[in-house]
């Protein structure tokens, strides 16, 4: 993976990079004070450590590179004999965290060639610093099985600012939430030729070895069925691989609040019985993608020691076709007694969810509630390719958890809890029917799980990122394929808990 090294000089010999904002000298930049704007060369941010000739060089380069500072622009510039031999120019909007994470994501595809770089920062560097890490890790992010092909060159970045010591925690949090994210959208890539539940919790195992204070248990078929997790044991049901409940817990001492985290994990989706046609399946290999999210994002809790006890759940399962799956119109009864009619085999997900969401309620009683999950189509309908959608009866939460997302350069919006829906649960056979159809598909799968929170209704959020979880192209800091979805906002929510 590529290495991101704080330098405070000199720029290295190969290749010196220069950001670039938009506007001229008299255009407003919140990078720069007015007093200083008349005496800098039009476009150019000002950096923390002088760069000396190569600036008035750039400052005259500029004009002809048509570059408007917008965030994610790069030109190369040739300096043939010179030291630096090549110069880049990389436009970072307005400077805000988010410009330069799509700026280092651009960075990291245009000079995939180069071997070593070196990129000057402005002298408030923090959220540049942040931003850039993030994205020149997570842009620079490949997924193959094979070793065939071309792998991109550029193997370390220097990165220019007046003093290192101070911004290297800065660096290590970048680093810990690019890392965990690349860690879930490896989990999420991975065909289901490979990944099963037992195989995702041998993953689980592996990452977690060696971490002090994390804790890590993982209940298989007879467990569950001992302890009755009808829901999981419901879905896992038809497949050869049965299923499992992996809980992994960061327990930091002295932690005062206790979050628990549930994902969904079908590690392949058929459909089941009620048997998706084949555009719908080929990409189910994305159905555990909050599974991933979640326990990513506990392992990046304990690399940073975040100060807040961190339990996660993923219900693992592969819902397939067989004499033993379960059919449409069965009743399934749940950890905790309740039971549900499920007349849809493909709406699988809710009912391993429903198992996990009981089981934290009556037996762990953290403090917040939180499940991701990839549940229904019905969020891209609403939402389109790149919001996840938020439900909680609770304000405060909400507001904290998208305004979390927002800043670590996820999206979601918040959705009603609409009880004029929850009339659509009524089964006539069953406490709850899991699968209505009458409409409103993301919200009622919503209504059915807050009917599994017990005492923790009014402290829980589920988050359905179906669609955010895979980018069918490349744009900012994403790269087809699987997204990560779900790791930067939480481990920025859990960073503002104590």
């Amino acid at each position: 993976m590529l290495v991101i090294r704080l330098v405070s000089g000199p720029a290295g010999p190969d290749a010196l990079v220069l950001p670039v904002r938009p506007g001229g000298p008299d255009s407003p930049d919140s990078l720069i004070s007015p007093d200083s704007m008349a005496s800098l060369e039009p476009g150019l941010v000002p950096t923390a450590v002088p760069i000396g000739d190569v600036r008035a060089e750039a400052a005259a380069v500029l004009p002809a590179t048509r570059l408007t500072g917008a965030a994610g622009e790069v030109r190369e510039h040739l300096r043939p004999g010179g030291s630096p031999a090549r110069l880049w120019l990389l436009g970072v909007g307005d400077g805000e965290e988010r410009d330069w994470r799509t700026a280092g994501a651009a960075l990291a595809r245009a000079a995939k060639d180069e071997t070593q770089i070196t990129i000057a920062l402005p002298g408030e560097a923090t959220a540049a610093l942040r931003g850039l890490a993030e994205g020149l890790l997570l842009g620079s992010y490949r997924f193959r099985l094979t070793e065939a092909g071309k792998r991109p060159a550029l193997a370390e970045v220097a990165v220019l600012v007046d003093d290192p010591d101070a911004l290297a925690d800065t660096l290590d949090a970048a680093r810990a939430t690019a890392e965990t994210t690349r860690l879930a959208r490896d989990l999420t890539n991975m065909p289901s030729s490979t990944k099963n539940p037992e195989w995702f919790a041998a993953q689980v195992a592996e990452a977690a070895s060696g971490r002090p204070d994390l804790h890590l248990r993982v209940r298989g078929p007879e467990e569950l069925a001992a302890e009755g997790f009808g829901g999981l044991l419901a879905v896992g049901g038809g497949s050869a691989t049965g299923p499992r409940l992996v809980e992994l817990d960061w327990r930091p001492e002295g932690a005062r609040t206790h979050v628990v985290l549930v994902g969904k994990g079908i590690t392949f989706d058929t459909g089941g019985i009620s048997i998706k046609p084949v555009p719908a399946m080929k990409l189910m290999r994305k159905d555990m993608a909050g599974a991933a999210a979640v326990i990513a994002a506990t392992l990046g809790a304990a690399e940073l020691r975040l100060p807040v006890r961190v339990t996660t759940l993923a219900p693992l399962a592969e819902n397939m076709v067989s004499g033993s799956a379960f059919r449409p119109g069965d009743v399934i009864r749940h950890y905790g007694g309740l039971t549900s009619e499920s007349t849809n085999s493909d709406a699988e997900g809710r009912l391993v969810l429903a198992d996990a969401l009981a089981y934290a309620a009556r037996e762990l009683k953290p403090d917040l509630l939180i499940d991701l999950a990839t549940l229904t189509g019905a969020n891209a309908v609403a939402l389109g390719k790149r919001h996840a959608a938020l439900y909680s009866e609770n304000d405060t939460l909400a507001a904290g958890l998208l305004d979390a997302i927002t800043a670590a350069g996820e999206r979601a919006w918040r959705m009603p809890l609409a009880d004029d829906y929850v009339e659509y649960l009524a089964s006539e056979i069953a406490d709850l029917h899991s699968s209505p159809a009458q409409g409103a598909g993301s919200v009622v799968a919503a209504l059915f799980l807050r009917e599994f929170t017990g005492d923790l209704r009014d402290r829980w959020a589920h988050l359905d990122m179906s669609a955010p979880s895979w980018s069918d192209d490349t744009h900012g800091e994403l790269v087809k394929g699987a997204t990560g979805w779900g790791v930067r906002g939480l481990l920025r929510w859990l960073g503002t808990l104590d």
